[in-house]
Parts: C-alpha cells; sequence; structure tokens
C-alpha cells in the first residue's frame, strides 16, 4: 500500500546524505537524482550484491539552462519545466517509500545568479530540497559509476563525463594497484579523491578539472558561426584552449595501458551510430570499447550529412542534431590529444554514482568483485 501524502509540500523529509545506519536495511530503497543544464533524471534503486538494481526511473529534458549564457540567469518557463519534472520525480519517490535520497543541481545551478533562489522555490513547490554541488564531487561520483567498465590491465586511466553545462575530467594513476583490485580501487574514491588511509589501495588521481563548457554551452558560445564545418572546427579547438592548466594535458600517452572512460548522451549517441542501430539498446552500448580511428568515422559522417541529414538520422534525431556537434567537438579534442585504442562506452553516470557512494557509505554492498 502507498504511503500517506503529506499534508503539505513542506512536510515531505528533507533527503539525507548517507551516514552508516547501525543496522543497514539490505532491502532499503535509495533514490538519486541529477538536475542537469538540459535534462532532469532520477533512479531508485535496491542494493544487490556488489551492484543495485534500479526500480524505477525518471528521464525528461527540461532545457534548465536556456538563455543562461546570454543573461546569466535560469528563465521562468525553464523553471516553470523543472518544478513539472520534479513533481513527477516526488510521486515516484512517494509511491516506493525510499528512505535514502542524494537529489543534487549542477552546472546550471552552480552559474546562474538565481540558481540558490530556484533551490527555494523547488523545496516549496514540489517539497523536494536540492543541494547544488561543486564540480569537484561531480566528477567524483561520475568516476565511481564508470569502475565496473574499468580494465584489470590498465594502469591511466581518463574519465570524461560531457554534460550540458560543463564537462569533468579526472586523470587516475592505477599502476600501483594489483591489476585485479583496480576497478574496486576506484569505487573507494566515494570517501573523496584523497581518500583516508586504509589497508586497501585506492586509485591516485593524478589531476581533475571541471571547465565550463558542454554540449549546451558549448554550442551556444558559437551560434553566430553560420558555416557547420567551421563551427564544428572552433568549438573543437576553444574547448581544447581549456585545457591548458590540465597537468597531464603536455603529456604523450602511450596506447597500451591507457583507457578512456567517456559518459555522456554524445558519447552513447556515437557508439549507436558506430553500431548502426535504428533503435537505441543500452545492452549493446554501455561498454562497448571504440578506437580514435572508429570515432573519427563516425563523425566525419555526421558532418558529411549535415544539419539537416543529422535532424533525419534515427540515431540523432531533431532535439539532439545541435548538440551532438559539440559533444563530438570535445570528444575530438580529448582524442587528438590522447589517442587511444579503447575509449569505453558508459551508458551511465552522476546518478549511478550518487546510489553507489550512498550504499557504500551505509555498508550494504557486498565487497566482492564488480
Amino acid at each position: 500500500m502507498a504511503p500517506k501524502r503529506p499534508k503539505a509540500a513542506g512536510a515531505f523529509p528533507k533527503p539525507v546524505e548517507s551516514t552508516a545506519p547501525e543496522r543497514p536495511d539490505p532491502n532499503a530503497l535509495y533514490a538519486a537524482l541529477d538536475l542537469g543544464t538540459n535534462s532532469c533524471r532520477m533512479l531508485i534503486a535496491q542494493p544487490k550484491g556488489s551492484q543495485f538494481h534500479v526500480i524505477d526511473s525518471f528521464s525528461k529534458s527540461v532545457q534548465l539552462g536556456q538563455g543562461l549564457e546570454k543573461y546569466g540567469r535560469l528563465s521562468r518557463a525553464s523553471m516553470g519545466r523543472t518544478v513539472t519534472a520534479l513533481r513527477v520525480c516526488r510521486q515516484k519517490i512517494e509511491r516506493h517509500n525510499v528512505g535514502r535520497m542524494r537529489l543534487v543541481a549542477t552546472e546550471a545551478c552552480r552559474r546562474a545568479g538565481n540558481g540558490q533562489e530556484f533551490m527555494r522555490q523547488v523545496q516549496r513547490e514540489t517539497g523536494l530540497t536540492l543541494e547544488i554541488i561543486k564540480p569537484e564531487e561531480e566528477a567524483r561520483f561520475a568516476v565511481i559509476s564508470c569502475a565496473p567498465l574499468v580494465s584489470t590491465k590498465t594502469e591511466q586511466l581518463l574519465v570524461v563525463d560531457i554534460g550540458g553545462g560543463s564537462t569533468e575530467l579526472v586523470w587516475l594513476d592505477l599502476s600501483q594497484v594489483a591489476p585485479r583490485d583496480r576497478p574496486r580501487s576506484i569505487m573507494r574514491l566515494h570517501a573523496g579523491f584523497h581518500p583516508p588511509e586504509s589497508p586497501f589501495p585506492a586509485a591516485k588521481v593524478v589531476d581533475w578539472i571541471s571547465v565550463p563548457l558542454g554540449v549546451a554551452t558549448l554550442r551556444d558560445q558559437f551560434s553566430d558561426v553560420s558555416d557547420d564545418a567551421a563551427r564544428y572546427a572552433l568549438m573543437s579547438w576553444f574547448f581544447e584552449e581549456q585545457l591548458a592548466n590540465f597537468a597531464p594535458y603536455a603529456d604523450e600517452q602511450a596506447r597500451e595501458g591507457f583507457q578512456i572512460v567517456g559518459t555522456s548522451g554524445t558519447v552513447t549517441t556515437v557508439a549507436a551510430s558506430h553500431l548502426g542501430l535504428r533503435r537505441y539498446d543500452r545492452t549493446k552500448v554501455d561498454g562497448l570499447r571504440m578506437s580514435s580511428d572508429q570515432i573519427e568515422a563516425v563523425i566525419q559522417r555526421y558532418l558529411d550529412l549535415g544539419p539537416t541529414g543529422r535532424r533525419r538520422d534515427p540515431r540523432i534525431g531533431p532535439d539532439r542534431q545541435a548538440l551532438i556537434m559539440s559533444g563530438s567537438a570535445i570528444l575530438q579534442a580529448l582524442l587528438r590529444i590522447w589517442p587511444t585504442d579503447r575509449l569505453s562506452v558508459a551508458d551511465r553516470g552522476l546518478r549511478e554514482g550518487l546510489l553507489y557512494a550512498q550504499m557504500s557509505a551505509d555498508g550494504v554492498l557486498e565487497d566482492g568483485p564488480l
């Protein structure tokens, strides 16, 4: 039986950042919500072994950051769309009687002059308390979510999360970790990029960076350039310039023992195009490995198609056709600097990282192989 609804929105319990309960309930449900520049997405899941089982999910394009680049504020229309989506999320949380949750907002709310004001509006109108997290925390959760995709042969790892308003890059050195323990060592970063001393090795974070350019904000920066190919080239070189202070930027990286894990709609769309899928299939995309040459071939096809052709392509569609080129420009910049034979496609990200972090902190995940 569904729990009774609170009498007022404000009566909805505040989400709590997980602190280990005395007796963790292995059957408890957890929620993770990611309010980004383009989308509002949520997962509700239950611990299952060393992983979790998704019970319910939600994803809606709200375009919260529309007009942010120009005006520096969230618009009334975009906030209205977002509140409507968040009401659906609240209903799902109530329906499943979720007790543990982490609800976060990222780049659009970080940058907007009225971001904190909007958080208060969300609490008043939906009863949900969202927190605006810092870029480092966003990057860390993305890294944790990708741990199961890391090869035991990987010694140097670059995790890239291409969002709507920002792109996070984290470089990890796994060379001092036993091969079989490398994926697990990344999971231990739930305590922070520099976790306390432990008898178990953690991955070493060489450097990380949050570039305030994602698929939407980079596109908006060059919206005045009419030529499709010229706009793409300018976006790619402009993004590379933003990496000058990223420590590994000046270093050449041998392909052997090096892996990139990419998590974003851009990377999954490129993967679907590479596979020639007529309909998106997560089971075929998540964990797929691609080489730099294969990715370059897909991007070149996108350029050859042009805006009209991309709009008609079933793997891209009218809503994503403009965003796929700014995302591809970011991806190409990274592969230009660090070519690889192993770019792993991750259809996972912040929400999964939030779930792993909560469950790990509560001690409800088995300490077995990922």
